[in-house]
C-alpha cells in the first residue's frame, strides 16, 4: 500500500468510527461511542503525521501524536499545540477509553460523550 493509500484508508476509516460514534450516542451507547471517537481521532492523527512524512509509531496516544505532528511541522505547530494545551484532560479521557473498553468497566454519560464528540471534531479542524 503506497503512502497516499495509507493515508485516505486511515482517513475513512476515521470518517467511519466518527459516524459510528454518532449512531451509538443516539442509541445511548455512550461507552462504545467515547471509544469510537478515540478511534476516530487516532486515525487522523496518524495520517496527519504521514502526510506530514511522520511514520507513527505504535502508540494509542492521542497527546503522543499531537506532539509528534507538532514537531513534524515547525511552521504550523501552533495548531497541534494548542489543542494539546486547551483539551489535555478530554484527550486523557478519550486515552482511557480505549483502555477501559476492554479491561475495566468504567461508565460515560451522555455529557460526556457529547463532550468528547465537540473536543474530537475541533482538533480535527485545528489541524487539518
Amino acid at each position: 500500500m503506497s503512502k497516499r493509500e495509507e493515508v485516505e484508508h486511515l482517513l475513512r476509516r476515521s470518517r467511519e468510527f466518527l459516524e459510528t460514534a454518532r449512531l451509538q450516542l443516539d442509541r445511548g451507547f455512550y461507552g462504545l461511542a467515547v471509544f469510537s471517537l478515540e478511534q476516530s481521532l487516532q486515525m487522523f492523527l496518524k495520517a496527519r503525521l504521514l502526510e506530514s512524512g511522520v511514520y507513527y509509531p505504535r502508540t494509542h496516544s492521542l497527546r503522543r501524536l499531537l506532539e509528534m505532528l507538532a514537531e513534524a511541522s515547525p511552521d504550523s505547530a501552533e495548531a497541534p499545540r494548542g489543542v494539546l494545551r486547551r483539551f489535555m484532560l478530554e484527550l486523557g479521557a478519550l486515552e482511557d477509553a480505549y483502555i477501559t473498553s476492554r479491561y475495566v468497566p468504567r461508565e460515560f454519560r451522555r455529557e460526556d460523550a457529547e463532550r468528547l464528540m465537540a473536543v474530537v471534531e475541533e482538533v480535527m479542524r485545528a489541524v487539518s
